[in-house]
């Protein structure tokens, strides 16, 4: 039975760095102690925020925190309640499944005083009413748009859409059916690892610093990953050849344009070294372009390796990651495989969905606002760069976020900490290496387009004041 409780107001403790971590530890307090039981609603997030004196933001992620964290539940349009049982380990869950880290998305959205710049936020120059504008067309169309299982047949208007994107000298040359639908980039990596891995124990390689979500997608298949270091042209091919061997692997995860977090490119001979390596041992190769240069570097190796080359991309990162679609250019001969994994995955993308894609591709508004959206990129990339200038700053043209090397005697994890306590958030580089990698320090700094630039231009002046006067004493 649910209880209102909306009266109920916690008091914040002061020895907490962060008015939502307080906030958080305050409704666990009262959750332990009895005053919240299970099924107690939780004031609304403006009366709380009103009620105690800060932003509806930072009520909003201190309840989003307790929600991943299974003290609390939310439904939409219902408001916010104590879990029936807040634990963190559901019952029936196995002692094995619960220990294993949970994957969340980002928080809640931060305060607005706050310099959340932990992973990229497209600003909205039009998206938000072009897609709501589509939306609304929607409801001119044959009803089975709405009320029918995808396929293949009804995701080809998609397909064909993204298909007209492609440039056949960086991707290589393609068919509108070796492109198969996935639910983001992220998906498209899950579905091409569960196809192309095989056998009890596959390994797969990644990039000394890449992206985590690489690691996180071997994880659920129940892959070994290796990492390969990286020298001034990209990944070491000697180092490379010597883990294919030495590991059997079968699958390279990697992102030529533009590596997450450095920025960095891998070069066009570097791309062809690796390519012969990878053709004479059969090791299939996902090139992710979701962040993507102005001007390419040279081709993708879906190009360079036509039997083993994967493409994946979404707009996610260039228009909006709201509207879930992306996008595995497979192989010809492995298309098919892809189409039984994504069928099986969950029979395929909503023809809403790949209508409004279609339609919002054609839409001739379009250019203007993705023109839009990467000077707003730009200027505060720009920002950044000015602003820190001196320090040890990789960006790319078009990409949305910069990677700053730390000077001595910051360490990544202490730095991060200081930046929070200054009010801007940032990813360590622990983030992008495994566990018993090198020790690396250095942040990523993300452009959130949700903050205005004035913000995120005080935000790199706070880091600049760190970096000029780090303290006597970082750690003990």
């Amino acid at each position: 039975m649910i209880v209102s409780d909306t009266k109920w107001t916690p008091k914040l403790s002061s020895a907490t760095r962060s008015k939502y971590e307080a906030l958080a530890s305050a409704i666990r307090d009262g959750v332990a102690d009895g005053q919240l039981g299970p099924g107690a609603q939780l004031p609304p997030v403006r009366d709380l925020a009103y009620r105690i004196g800060v932003t509806p933001g930072t009520v909003a992620r201190a309840y989003r925190l307790l929600v991943d964290d299974r003290v609390l539940v939310a439904g939409v349009g219902r408001g916010t309640f104590v879990a029936d049982r807040p634990s963190h380990v559901p019952v029936g869950l196995s002692s094995d499944l619960a220990q294993m880290p949970s994957l969340t998305a980002d928080p809640a959205q931060e305060e607005p005083d706050l310099g959340y710049l932990v992973s990229p936020r497209m600003p909205d120059r039009g998206q938000a009413a072009l897609m709501t504008r589509v939306l609304g067309e929607l409801s001119a169309q044959p009803t089975h748009i709405l009320m029918r299982y995808p396929s293949r047949t009804t995701d080809r208007v998609a397909r064909a859409a993204f298909h007209a994107t492609l440039d056949p000298e960086a991707i290589g040359s393609s068919q509108i059916d070796d492109i198969v639908l996935a639910h983001g980039g992220q998906n498209a990596v899950v579905m091409i690892m569960q196809t192309v891995l095989h056998g009890p124990a596959p390994a797969i390689i990644v990039d000394e610093l890449s992206y985590n979500g690489f690691r996180s997608a071997a994880e659920l298949c129940r892959a070994e990953v290796h990492s390969v270091p990286w020298d001034a042209e990209g990944p070491d091919p000697e180092v490379f050849a010597q883990i294919v061997r030495d590991h059997r692997v079968q699958l390279y995860c990697t992102a030529a344009e533009v590596c997450n977090p450095t920025t960095r490119a891998t070069s066009p001979a570097r791309r062809a070294q690796i390519a012969r390596i990878a053709r004479h041992h059969g090791v299939h190769v996902i090139d992710d372009d979701c962040y993507s240069r102005t001007r390419r570097v040279g081709p993708s190796y879906r190009a360079l390796l036509p039997d083993l080359g994967w493409y994946v991309t979404s707009p996610s990162k260039s228009l909006t990651p709201s509207l879930r679609i992306g996008f595995a250019l497979a192989p010809s001969s492995c298309a098919p495989a892809l189409v039984r994994t994504a069928t099986g995955h969950s029979f395929g993308i909503s023809q809403m969905i790949c209508h409004t894609y279609a339609a919002m591709m054609a839409d001739p508004s379009l250019p203007g606002i993705l023109a839009a959206v990467t000077a707003r990129i730009a200027q505060d990339i720009a920002c950044a760069v000015d602003t820190l200038q001196g320090y040890d700053l990789t960006w790319a043209d078009g990409a949305p976020f910069v990677w700053l090397t730390l000077p001595a005697p910051w360490r990544a994890g202490a730095f991060a900490d200081a930046a929070k306590a200054q009010g801007v958030v940032l990813k360590s580089a622990e983030a992008f290496v495994q566990r018993d990698s090198r020790m690396v320090h250095a942040v990523r700094i993300a452009v959130n387009g949700e903050i205005s630039h004035d913000d995120f231009r005080n935000a790199m002046l706070r880091l600049r004041g760190l970096l000029d006067a780090p303290p006597a004493r970082i750690a003990v």
